[in-house]
């Protein structure tokens, strides 16, 4: 078992990083403590050299079906110097098992995104919504998706959402969870035939301005509706060149309104039972647990592996010989979203009280 505390308890051991938290930090941006605009989740980067930016929403339907939808500014979200080239993914994976997975790779003439509210249209897909109501399209004439997402849980970021690198913090990466979780409704058209569904969904967006895998080295990200409950909660290990410093985050509402979010102070966050994946020989862990205590109120999510619904490794594309070189200098890298159950314990003192499960999707983005 592994097991870090929140991250006022790491020492910064050379270089720079933090999250974005103080007055000067809310200042710079024009932003407000717990005070999400619309505007922030418009196009923030606005064609900036070397950015990256993408919309991304989940959903776990009510029949044991998932759906992942995300458009993308720049597809090179590992290395935004070779952008920008938008994309928009889909995958679907059905409750009997079968999988509907796309990619659209379009010219940058085909994006098109707002500023002032979410509203991003690359050829016929869009994504549009005002914080608290989305409508997300898929369409690239084999598959057409169109899916309705209500919030249930007001908006939320942790601090600023900025998480800083560098002596003069000039590389940023941001993360707004617009809608921590929602009511879905979807339509999917493939192969002749319509499917309709219903579900909790979630979504989020993401921009920065240098590569993911230059600034973290390990990063858990996965979110959960069980019972009455909604939780989000990550963990994300930066690179030793910038302070090797631990970023965990967690939020944790009840019946829709938040009840726990300060992670730096009073989270635990561990790894249980290891095993080698098949695919990179690399040790990944069935089991991630949240352990959340302000000595007032004292809550566990716990996440428990059940398969891979997707699995990405960077350099799969590359040559053999630049697949080797990208292991020796560290800058490969697997991208792996979870499928399992999830489980919210309530504890007073020592005992459980209170314990719900359900299905959850969660992540894990890490160098190898």
């Amino acid at each position: 078992m592994k097991q870090t505390k929140g991250a006022g308890a790491v020492m910064t051991t050379k270089g720079h990083s933090t999250m974005g938290s103080t007055p000067e930090h809310y200042k710079r941006l024009g932003i407000r403590k717990n005070d999400i605009k619309p505007w922030e989740d418009g196009y923030r980067t606005k064609d900036v050299k070397g950015t990256y930016e993408w919309w991304y929403f989940d959903s776990q339907m009510d029949d044991g079906s998932t759906l992942v939808i995300v458009f993308y500014s720049n597809k090179w979200t590992l290395a935004p110097k070779k952008g920008p080239t938008p994309q928009v993914t889909f995958a679907l994976h059905t409750a009997d098992g079968q999988e509907f997975s796309e990619t659209m790779e379009m010219p940058f003439s085909s994006f098109e995104a707002a500023v002032d509210h979410c509203r991003v249209k690359i050829e016929d897909c869009l994504f549009e919504g005002d914080l608290h109501e989305y409508h997300i399209r898929f369409n690239n004439g084999k598959i057409e998706a169109n899916v309705r997402l209500a919030g249930n849980v007001p908006s939320w970021r942790p601090e600023t959402g900025y998480f800083y690198f560098g002596d003069q913090e000039q590389h940023y990466f941001a993360w707004l969870p617009s809608v921590p979780e929602g009511r879905v409704e979807a339509e999917v058209k493939v192969e002749g035939k319509t499917l309709t569904y219903t579900g909790t969904g979630y979504h989020d967006h993401n921009w920065g301005n240098i590569s993911m895998m230059s600034i973290i080295r390990h990063w858990y990200w996965g979110r959960a509706k069980i019972g009455r409950y909604q939780t989000i909660s990550s963990y994300i290990s930066g690179e030793k060149k910038f302070g090797d410093n631990k970023f965990p985050i967690f939020m944790l509402a009840k019946d829709g309104e938040i009840i726990a979010d300060d992670a730096v102070s009073f989270l635990h966050f561990w790894e249980e039972d290891p095993y080698t994946d098949s695919q990179t020989g690399q040790t990944f862990y069935n089991r991630l647990l949240y352990d959340y205590n302000d000595g007032r109120q004292h809550y566990r999510v716990t996440y428990q592996r059940e398969r891979d619904i997707e699995f990405h490794q960077a350099s799969a594309s590359l040559s053999k010989p630049l697949q080797l070189l990208a292991k020796v200098i560290r800058l490969d890298g697997v991208y792996i979203r979870f499928t399992g159950m999830a489980t919210i314990e309530c504890f007073d003192g020592s005992h459980v009280v209170e314990s719900v499960s359900g299905p959850a999707i969660w992540e894990l983005t890490s160098k190898i």
